[in-house]
C-alpha cells in the first residue's frame, strides 16, 4: 500500500513540495512525554530549571530528513506513530521553532479543516495549547499560541524553560542545528525510517566537537519504522 493512502482523509496536497513542507514540520513537532528530571544537572537552563531540549525528527537510515529532490513521501507516519505523536506533543511545555516550521503548522490552529476527524482535532487541540516562540528576519506577527523571539536562542530557550515544568521542543532543521552547536540540546528522538536516500538535507549538521549520546529507549513501529531516544551522555 502506498504511504500516502495511511493519512488521515484530510491530509491531501497538491504538489510534493507541499506534501514534504507539512510532513516535515508535523514530524518536526513530535518530542516525548514529561518526565522525572531530578537528577538533571542542568548545564545551561540553570539547576532550578528543569525542562529539556528535545530535537526529534523522522530521517532515512542513512541520516537525511528529505531526499536531494525535497522528497519525503517515505517518512510519513502512519496511524500508529501519529497517535505517538499526538501524545508526545500534548506532554511539552514549549516549542521552538522557524519561520517555515512555523507557517506549515499553523494550520493547525486556524484551518478548521484539520479537525475532520477524532484524532486531528485531538492533535489541533495540543498544538493550539502548546506555547512557541517563532524565529524569523521576515516575519512581524504571528497567530495562534505564537509570539516572535525578541532576544537569542539561548535566551529564548532559558525564558521558555523558566516558564514551565515541563519538557520543551525545537523544530527547523536550521534552527535545530544553531541549538547543537550551542549545546542546548538534551535529547534526540529520531523516527529512523527504513529507507536509504543516499543525500539531501541531513538530519544533524557538522559540530566542533564530539557529543557523547546514551540510548535510552527504542520501539519499532508496525510500518517499520524505529524510535530511537538518545540522551546527552
Amino acid at each position: 500500500m502506498h504511504v500516502l493512502s495511511s493519512l488521515p482523509s484530510t491530509w491531501t496536497w497538491h504538489s510534493s513540495t507541499e506534501l514534504r513542507q507539512r510532513v516535515e514540520a508535523i514530524s518536526q513537532s513530535f518530542a516525548v512525554p514529561n518526565r522525572t528530571k531530578a537528577g538533571h544537572p542542568g548545564p545551561h537552563w540553570g539547576d532550578e530549571a528543569p525542562a529539556m531540549l528535545i530535537y526529534s525528527m523522522s530521517a532515512s537510515v542513512d541520516g537525511f530528513i528529505y531526499d536531494r529532490e525535497g522528497d519525503f513521501d517515505w517518512g510519513v507516519p502512519d496511524e500508529e506513530q501519529f497517535r505517538v505523536h499526538l501524545e508526545q506533543t500534548a506532554a511539552l511545555g514549549g516549542f521552538l521553532c522557524g519561520r517555515k516550521l512555523y507557517e506549515a503548522m499553523v494550520v493547525w490552529e486556524t484551518d478548521p479543516a484539520m479537525r475532520a476527524t477524532e484524532l486531528e482535532s485531538a492533535f489541533a487541540d495540543a498544538w493550539s495549547a502548546l506555547p512557541k516562540v517563532v524565529f524569523s528576519r521576515t516575519l512581524d506577527r504571528v497567530e495562534g499560541n505564537a509570539r516572535l523571539a525578541t532576544g537569542t536562542l539561548a535566551e529564548e530557550a532559558a525564558a521558555l524553560a523558566a516558564s514551565t515544568d515541563r519538557d520543551l521542543a525545537i523544530g527547523g532543521a536550521t534552527l535545530a542545528a544553531e541549538a547543537i552547536e550551542l549545546g542546548l540540546v538534551d535529547e534526540f528522538h529520531i523516527f529512523r525510517c527504513p529507507v536509504v536516500v543516499g543525500g539531501g538535507r541531513p538530519l544533524l549538521p557538522p559540530v566542533t566537537a564530539r557529543i557523547d549520546l546514551t540510548l535510552v529507549a527504542a520501539r519499532t513501529f508496525a510500518s517499520r519504522v524505529v524510535y530511537e531516544h538518545y540522551s546527552r551522555a
